[in-house]
């Protein structure tokens, strides 16, 4: 619950209700997310739990784009009332498996929640692997933007076409920029 929602319920206003949470003395457990939200712990959302919002974009010409995911992905699940305690944005290929900071938020077990703008944003394929195991340890992904299932096969093809060229042009130039240097 927000803390002026929560401040209207007792009675009091978001101002004092404010002053007590920077002063540390507000009754109910509450924290401060990084949106600049405060939510406030009440008995009927105790169970919220803790959420971390992942974005990712291929190359770093693409940096501007990991903001918008995320600003995107934050209204998208206030809205739903889900607390955002982290973001995690990464720049790498949806087909590498060894993306560092996915691998860290997939293994810390005090995420429940991870949000995504799209399926791809977190893996090319797999997803539904990943998927499974997370709800195994009772946890899940939110994708904020389903689309079609024809989408997404064209830009899973795509990406892969995309991939493949990347890494044979990639190694035949810096084979002829080695020859160039001999």
């Amino acid at each position: 619950m927000k803390l002026s929602d929560w401040a209207k319920s007792q009675g009091i206003s978001y101002k004092t209700a404010w002053r007590w949470f920077d002063e540390g003395k507000l009754p109910v457990p509450a924290k401060q997310m990084v949106t600049g939200t405060i939510l406030v712990q009440t008995e009927e959302n105790q169970n919220n739990t803790e959420c971390a919002i992942y974005a990712r974009v291929s190359s770093s010409d693409q940096k501007s784009d990991i903001d918008r995911q995320i600003s995107r992905v934050i209204a998208t699940v206030t809205q739903q009332g889900v607390a955002v305690s982290k973001t995690i944005s990464e720049i790498g290929s949806g087909l590498n498996g060894h993306r560092p900071k996915l691998m860290r938020l997939l293994s810390d077990s005090s995420i429940k929640i991870i949000a995504v703008e799209h399926k791809d944003r977190l893996m090319r394929f797999g997803f539904e692997y990943v998927e499974s195991a997370l709800q195994s340890q009772g946890r899940r992904i939110i994708v904020i933007d389903n689309k079609e299932l024809k989408d997404d096969l064209v830009e899973d093809m795509i990406a892969v076409l995309t991939s493949f060229c990347a890494r044979l042009y990639g190694r035949s130039r810096s084979l002829r920029i080695k020859l160039k240097k001999h």
